[in-house]
């Protein structure tokens, strides 16, 4: 074992301490703040006073340059005097290696010890090897991380609580998987934001799943109108080691190509007429996977891991390849080769060894099985023991519950994470977490998902579990940098709305939002529902964020607001599918001569409720796009803008059928038809 020490003395000047109040001789007492992930080990010790910060802190040339830089952005935010690089500096770095120190956890690589007091020291314990490549330092940025979030405020000014916090990870990979493949497709910028962000949570990897991603010179098209280049995948990895992040290609090489198969110069390599798995009996399968492997591996190098996918392949026997295990483990050999000399171990999904564990006796021993399992299940165990048992390593990946949603399910996304990740800790064979984000639908929003991510990176480091009761909290303070409870409120609220909303079978909201809402069969699953504890509880939240913005990640903000306003709009457009067919059939009711007032009203606010429906999509549509375009490039806004204009236009032809009534059917005839007769109408 190699170890080394990096100790980190930040030296009180002789003018900080001539500014502690009178009472600093005394041990003063400044809270230690939530943090997240929470440390190992928290405790106060005794100081002269805390750490004052009223100053720029002055690091060397040689602090680690990612954690300098990630700690340097969320103090200024913050409005705490920026961190400088000097070179007389009051921070003094020392490297010691030797084996002087206590061995690590079992479960953990990376190691460090953070004090704050007259002085502030970090130490950082490094071991080599046991997982693979790993970066030089990461204790001591992890450090630095603890360090950003310390700052409170203390009688007007910020300062540094005095604290001991010694703390090791719980899992060695804390990995987030990112469906760029769906819709939503990151902008070269919000695909660096990301991997910062999730740095600041210690999250240490970042996998982009990839269907028909990389833009392949063979075949430029597939990739159109988004792709990355290898270049732009090697600029991102680069990038992201900056943070002691490691990309990890994940690119599918089995099922889901159809975005490849689609084309008719890869359409023989189908299963089935274009369609979306690959032959496994075609040679030819493999002359084109091989070099698309290979360039999204040498991209990324050094890298430890490949996700080489193969989840879902339900066509499997449907064509002209027979459905066998032997099948199944002969793709995965297949392309786990590609990786020969790469030093990166295949991963795959664990779909199809569930369904049948006799594939673990068929595949290569060094492949890390991803166990993926979503929603609240009274146990995942079963999983882990199937893959454990065998063998095999493993790392478990639970899901943020964003697709499909309007905002995303945070009850059910932090059930799956709490009880998945306990139950993997300590397990045989667990390498770590593999958080999953999906956008199975093609509009949801990534800001949306950070309370989830938060969640996912504290349960993977934490050897205790996270705290619900006072996660939002938490959340909010170490997330957006304040201490407004407001913000923890809003979170509640949106995740308590979530649940107003489920029925039995449960539909997912975006469904709902789009669906017609005169629709009888919806209306009926609506009059279920608290449709107006739904709409108090989201407007409680845009009283709050319509004109809130915090110091940190105000565009996690703006999603929120977004999310209630859409909740909002989905329980009027089904109060509106009620209230609208009510006042057309009391007109209905009322025509029983011509010229009554009555009738005259009820169709007029009948068909203004339709043109209710239209104005609020109107309105929330530049919203939306707004928001997408902060995070994503253009050509996916263009698919899901479609859905608002259908829904303007139903909303519209709504109106102008029922002024037909209005006009042709009552004021003329003395009539007014059925609602069903007059809506499929081509009035």
């Amino acid at each position: 074992m190699r170890s080394f020490l990096v100790a980190a003395f930040v030296l009180l000047a002789g003018a900080a301490a001539t500014e502690a109040s009178p009472s600093a001789a005394t041990t003063n007492a400044v809270p230690i703040p939530p943090l997240v992930p929470q440390p190992g080990l928290v405790r106060s010790n005794p100081c002269r006073a805390p750490y004052a910060l009223d100053r720029p802190l002055r690091f060397p040339a040689n602090v680690d340059r990612g954690g300098f830089e990630l700690l340097r952005e969320r103090w200024t935010a913050l409005g705490i005097p920026a961190p400088v690089l000097a070179k007389r500096s009051n921070v003094e770095v020392i490297e010691i290696t030797g084996a002087d120190l206590p061995p690590l956890p079992a479960y953990s690589e990376t190691r460090y010890h953070l004090r704050v007091g007259s002085s502030v020291e970090i130490s950082d314990q490094l071991n080599h090897g046991r997982y693979g490549p790993r970066n030089d330092h990461e204790g001591a940025f992890d450090a630095l991380m603890t360090l950003a979030q310390l700052p409170v405020r203390s009688r007007g000014r910020w300062v540094l609580p005095c604290v001991d916090v010694d703390d090791a990870p719980a899992m060695r990979w804390r990995i987030v998987s990112d469906d760029v493949s769906r819709g939503p497709f990151p902008t070269m910028a919000y695909a660096k934001y990301r991997i910062r962000t999730l740095a600041s949570l210690k999250i240490n990897g970042w996998s982009p799943y990839m269907e028909q991603v990389v833009a392949d010179p063979r075949h430029p098209f597939v990739a159109w109108p988004n792709g990355w280049t290898p270049a732009q995948l090697h600029e991102l990895a680069v990038y992201a080691r900056r943070f002691h992040v490691t990309l990890i290609p994940e690119q599918q090489t089995f099922a889901h190509m159809h975005e490849s198969l689609k084309w008719e110069v890869l359409a023989p390599l189908a299963e089935l007429p274009h369609g979306y798995l690959l032959a496994e009996s075609d040679p030819r399968t493999y002359a084109y996977l091989e070099p698309l492997i290979k360039s999204v591996t040498d991209a990324a190098k050094p890298v430890p891991f490949v996700h080489l996918g193969s989840d879902e392949p339900i066509d499997l026997g449907r064509g002209r390849t027979p459905r066998t295990p032997q099948v199944f483990a002969d793709h995965v050999t297949r392309v786990a080769s590609f990786l020969n000399g790469s030093g990166a171990r295949p991963m795959i999904w664990d779909d199809a060894i569930q369904q049948d564990p006799s594939i673990l006796k068929l595949i290569p021993r060094d492949t890390v099985v991803v166990t993926f399992h979503y929603g609240v299940e009274k146990t995942y165990k079963p999983y882990i023991d199937t893959v454990a048992n065998a063998g095999f390593d493993q790392m478990i990946a639970p899901g943020a519950a964003n697709w499909n949603e309007i905002y995303p399910d945070l009850a059910t996304a932090y059930g799956n994470v709490a009880r998945f990740t306990a139950e993997a800790k300590g397990a045989r064979g667990v390498l770590g977490m593999f958080m999953t984000v999906w956008h199975d639908d093609g509009e949801t929003l990534y800001e949306a998902t950070w309370p989830s991510l938060a969640y996912a990176a504290a349960s993977a480091w934490q050897a205790v579990p996270v705290d619900e009761r006072s996660w939002h909290r938490a959340f909010a303070r170490a997330f957006f940098g304040s201490d407004d409870p407001r913000f923890a409120d809003d979170l509640d609220q949106l995740q308590a709305i979530r649940a107003l909303l489920r029925t039995t079978p449960s539909d997912p909201p975006d469904y709902l939002f789009w669906r017609d809402p005169f629709d009888p069969r919806v209306q009926a699953r609506a009059q279920t529902m608290d449709l107006a504890g739904i709409r108090t509880r989201a407007e409680t939240v845009l009283r709050h964020l319509w004109s809130a913005r915090p110091p940190l990640h105000s565009d996690a903000v703006a999603a929120m607001q977004l999310g209630a306003l859409r909740y909002d709009e989905l329980a009027r457009r089904l109060q509106i599918g009620k209230e609208a067919h009510d006042y057309y059939d009391d007109a209905r009711a009322h025509a029983t001569k011509p010229g009554l007032g009555q009738v005259y009203r009820s169709l007029g606010v009948a068909k203004y409720l339709c043109w209710e429906l239209r104005d609020a999509l109107a309105n929330t549509e530049p919203l939306y796009a707004a928001a997408w375009r902060r995070e994503s490039t253009e050509p996916g806004l263009a698919h899901v803008l479609t859905h608002y204009r259908l829904a303007e236009d139903d909303a519209q032809r709504c109106a102008d059928r029922i002024d037909g009534v209005m006009r042709e059917d009552y004021l003329r005839n003395g009539t007014v038809p059925p609602w069903d007769e007059v809506m499929r109408s081509t009035r």
